[in-house]
């Protein structure tokens, strides 16, 4: 009897602590149009943790991703043999994420422990894995070199203590989206933490779409290939023919 009272207990005891804090946030934008002069854009993130009993004792932090449509890519490594550049290696790296942002309300690995992120996959290098290739020693080193690239093309980024959280309880912080962000469903996780373990989490949804006459182009690339085909053809000849007679005349004058 005495281990089923005890057994009802830590049921019902559960529930109560996994919401004793909870998330509430917003956006000041849940959807980005790219036209021909989109430069980048902002999103600002902000929300409050609500409680229903007095905070912890434990320190809290706050956690901000963004992430991108995610596609599989070929990575391939050049050695130099017998004087010229070859490919060597090749590997396939899955679940790679077109744009990915984190911003943290301090030092990331102060605000999410290894084990937390291991299992949450907030960081960058987890967020991305690589299929099973046991003939390849150092596959993360072809992880490092789409996480190098992606940094210098302002796709993936890290902000350390770019959250500010005021008083516990309200927080806020500004993403950057750069110009070339890919089309597609964007997702926006929030994590809450407690001495490095996530105790609460919210996610919300960014809808990134070209529109006006580059949506009309990337339907046309992609539902009648052939028609776009036949279209740049004869601009191109339109704009040489131009451009021919236009040298023409002024080397006439």
């Amino acid at each position: 009897m005495l281990r089923l009272v005890l057994i009802l207990t830590l049921f019902l005891a559960v529930p109560a602590r996994a919401q004793q804090e909870q998330i509430v946030a917003g956006m000041s934008q849940n959807r980005v149009a790219i036209d021909a002069t989109f430069v980048g854009s902002e999103i600002l993130v902000f929300g409050a943790v609500k409680r229903e009993r007095p905070a912890p004792d434990s320190e809290l932090g706050v956690v901000v991703v963004i992430e991108g449509p995610t596609q599989a890519i070929t990575v391939r490594r050049k050695d130099r043999r017998f004087g010229i550049w070859i490919n060597t290696d090749e590997v396939r790296v899955s679940n790679v994420p077109s744009f990915y942002a984190v911003a943290t309300s301090g030092v990331f690995d102060d605000v999410v422990n290894e084990e937390a992120n291991a299992r949450r996959l907030v960081s960058i290098d987890e967020a991305i894995w690589i299929l099973d290739r046991p003939d390849i020693a150092d596959e993360q080193a072809f992880v490092d070199a789409v996480i190098r690239i992606r940094e210098e093309a302002d796709l993936y980024t890290l902000k350390e203590s770019s959250i500010d959280l005021n008083q516990e309880t309200l927080f806020s912080t500004a993403v950057q989206l750069p110009s070339n962000l890919v089309e597609g469903l964007y997702t926006a996780r929030i994590y809450l933490t407690r001495n490095g373990n996530i105790v609460s989490d919210h996610i919300s949804y960014v809808s990134v779409q070209k529109v006006g006459l580059e949506r009309w182009l990337y339907n046309l690339a992609h539902d009648q290939p052939l028609w776009y085909g036949l279209l740049s053809l004869a601009i191109a000849i339109i704009a040489g023919y131009g451009a021919s007679t236009a040298f023409r005349m002024f080397s006439r004058g």
